[in-house]
């Protein structure tokens, strides 16, 4: 399943400590993100931060090529056609998650982490005028 680009709040192969650590960080009831499951090959997860704590949910491709979530017990199963499609469902209050999907954690641009990590303002270009430019060393 490949989700890179349509959707950013796929991270792709992020460990679960490195999902746990930014939904923390983002610390509000409903931040979500969905990664690559490490221990099942082929499922993704859809991660949710509530009171503290992370709950994983698993996301399976079915045979029709559809999504299908494990949710609490007594929840009818469901397919999706698209995550998309997934994600705006759960969206909505009392669908079977922990709690609604509020806040989604967007997979952080690795030229803006560099310029940050580097000591650069995030918005350092935002600043220049037009006909402005930068030199650069040789």
């Amino acid at each position: 399943m490949e989700y890179h680009a349509k959707y950013p709040f796929y991270h792709g192969k992020i460990t679960k400590e490195s999902c746990e650590e930014l939904l923390t960080k983002k610390g509000k009831n409903g931040c979500f993100l969905v990664r690559e499951s490490e221990s099942v090959a082929g499922a993704i997860c859809l991660c949710v931060f509530f009171e503290k704590l992370i709950y994983t949910y698993r996301i399976f491709r079915e045979h029709e090529g559809n999504l299908r979530i494990e949710t609490s017990g007594g929840v009818p199963q469901q397919s999706f056609k698209t995550l998309k499609d997934l994600i705006y469902k759960y969206q909505k209050p009392n669908q079977g998650l922990v709690t609604h999907l509020r806040y989604p954690v967007k997979k952080q641009n690795p030229s803006r982490r560099l310029r940050k990590t580097m000591g650069y303002p995030e918005n350092v270009y935002d600043e220049l005028e037009d006909g402005d430019y930068v030199d650069v060393l040789q």
